[in-house]
This record gives C-alpha cells, sequence and structure tokens, in this order.
C-alpha cells in the first residue's frame, strides 16, 4: 500500500487547502465517529481552519500491517496529529519516538502529535472517562465494578476508576486470557493485587458489584449485541457503556428497561476530544461548546456535515 498517495487522494477529496490544520482518526468501524465534526467545530470557533479526517482501515479495505504505513506518511504530509481507535491503541506504542506519562503508564495511546519529527502517543481516555463519570453520576463513588473488556480503552477507564474515582474494588473480564492477565498485573503493580480481582464468569461477578462498565467493542455498530447476557444485570446496578455509536447500545437499552442508573459513552468521548484539541491545537477548548457540539450533530443534516 502507498500510504502518501491513499492519504494525499483522501485529503484532495475534502477540498484542502495550504493553512489548513491537518488531524484524522486512525481504527476500525469508524464512519460514525462525531469526531471530526466536533474538531472541526471548535476549531473554526477559535478561527482555525482544520480538515479531520476519518481512515476505516475496514472502508478502505487497509490491514492491520498497513499501520506503520499509514501512521508515516501523515508525519510526512504535515498533519498536526493523529487520533487513535479500536484496534490500534497498543498496537501504535511500536512506532512512536516517545510517550508522555499518562500513555506510558496505561500502555495505551489515543492521541499521536508529531513535533520536531517525532511521533509522541499521548492518551487523554483516563481524564475523559472520569470526567464523563462524575458529569454522569455526580460525585458518586463507583463502589465494587466489573469491567467488561481490558484493550486499550479498557486499560484507560480501569486506571481512571481506580486513580481518579476512587473504585473499591475492580473486577476484570476479557474473552482473552492473556489480555486479562496483562491489564491485571498492570493494575496491581501500581493500585495493589487487593483492589482487584478477575473474572471466569461475568454473570456470577455481576452478583457482587455494584456497577457495570463495557469497555469492549461490543455493542458498536460494527459489532452488535451485549458484552454480559441480559440476565445478569438488576435494577440496583449502575451500568455504563464508552461506546458512543450507537449512544444507546443494547447494554443500556436493557438497563434503562430495568431501571437502572445508566452512563453513555458521550461524556467520554467529549471530554477526551477535549484534551486532544488542546494538544493538536496548543489552545484551550470551550468545554461546553464542544459538549454542545457533540450533541448538534444529531440534528444535524448529513449534506451539512460536508
Amino acid at each position: 500500500m502507498d500510504g502518501s498517495a491513499v492519504l494525499t487522494s483522501a485529503l484532495r477529496s475534502t477540498g484542502i487547502r495550504a493553512g489548513r490544520i491537518l488531524t484524522g482518526l486512525l481504527g476500525r468501524g469508524i464512519l460514525e465517529s462525531r469526531t471530526p465534526w466536533l474538531q472541526e467545530q471548535e476549531a473554526e470557533a477559535h478561527g482555525l481552519r482544520m480538515v479531520y479526517s476519518l481512515f476505516d482501515f475496514t472502508d478502505r479495505g487497509w490491514r492491520d500491517e498497513d499501520l506503520e504505513e499509514v501512521v508515516a506518511a501523515a508525519q510526512r504530509l504535515g498533519f498536526a496529529g493523529l487520533n487513535v481507535t479500536f484496534p490500534f491503541k497498543q498496537a501504535v506504542i511500536p512506532l512512536l519516538d516517545g510517550l508522555s506519562e499518562a500513555a506510558a503508564g496505561i500502555r495505551a495511546v489515543n492521541t499521536i502529535v508529531f513535533v520536531d519529527g517525532k511521533r509522541i502517543g499521548h492518551n487523554t481516555d483516563v481524564t475523559g472517562f472520569a470526567a464523563g463519570f462524575r458529569l454522569g453520576f455526580g460525585g458518586e463513588r463507583p463502589g465494587r465494578v466489573l469491567q467488561l473488556g481490558c484493550g486499550g480503552a479498557g486499560s484507560a477507564t480501569a486506571h481512571a476508576l481506580l486513580g481518579l474515582l476512587g473504585a473499591d474494588r475492580l473486577v476484570l473480564y476479557d474473552p482473552d486470557p492473556a489480555r486479562l492477565e496483562g491489564l491485571r498485573s498492570q493494575l496491581a503493580e501500581r493500585y495493589g493485587a487487593d483492589r482487584l480481582g478477575v473474572a471466569r464468569d461475568p454473570v456470577a461477578a455481576a452478583r457482587d458489584a455494584d456497577g457495570l462498565l463495557n469497555a469492549s467493542p461490543v455493542g458498536m455498530t460494527k459489532l452488535p449485541g451485549m458484552p454480559i447476557p441480559a440476565a445478569a444485570i438488576e435494577s440496583r446496578h449502575w451500568v455504563a457503556d464508552i461506546i458512543y455509536f450507537p449512544l444507546e447500545t443494547a447494554l443500556l437499552a436493557e438497563a434503562r428497561r430495568k431501571g437502572c442508573r445508566t452512563l453513555d459513552g458521550s461524556g467520554m468521548a467529549v471530554h477526551q476530544a477535549i484534551d486532544a484539541f488542546a494538544i493538536f491545537t496548543g489552545r484551550d477548548p470551550d468545554h461546553e461548546r464542544m459538549r454542545a457540539s457533540f450533541f448538534a450533530y444529531e440534528m444535524t443534516p448529513a449534506d451539512a456535515l460536508d
């Protein structure tokens, strides 16, 4: 794959002109992402011209192995940086020259900035999830949490729950034993093994939990379904999902039907984007304006987004 040629073609289709800040999102199943709208609207409010492109590896027929070429091509073409999502938050790390303290601490990257010829990885998911949780649930503490999913996003939410939100206990579940153990040992080293557990049976683990968090991709438009059987959800649970396309996942719909307090993925999506905008541009974003822009997207005709 000729990464430069592919990216140049994609950018040409956006009507790019000189003087614009180039950014984009790398991932799979991301065509419904609101991030381009969110970032470009905030840039316009600051008097900046930004082009934020979606590079969906599935839609474009790219292989996971093409990630290195795509990152290198973006750097050569003068991008300010890139956001990174599923399934590349950990895979991208070996391609970088350095990591911020946050990214190094959780071993996952969702934002890359190109500075002085170097690729520096950041992570804005940890603070993004914590801010979204506080916004949605007020001052409530998480209590005992069952987290479903231990990938790059799951690493961020786990660090937020234990390090920023004060969860009493975090029990992890992932169908991949190596990924599960990898995150458990990473967290134990930082927060202590006594606050951690692993679940082989998530249904049984849910009985002892105060809250359920989906940090897996199950429930996304491209991967419909529920990460845990509906029978495991009880009305006493709080239930959160980091997915935001769609905002109403099957998990949240079932939780609401049972009378649970719920939290969708909008808070994390907006707040991680706020921090990413500051990294890309060096400007201080307006939090309320970016949150309003996120929800305004739902009411905007598709042709108005071109």
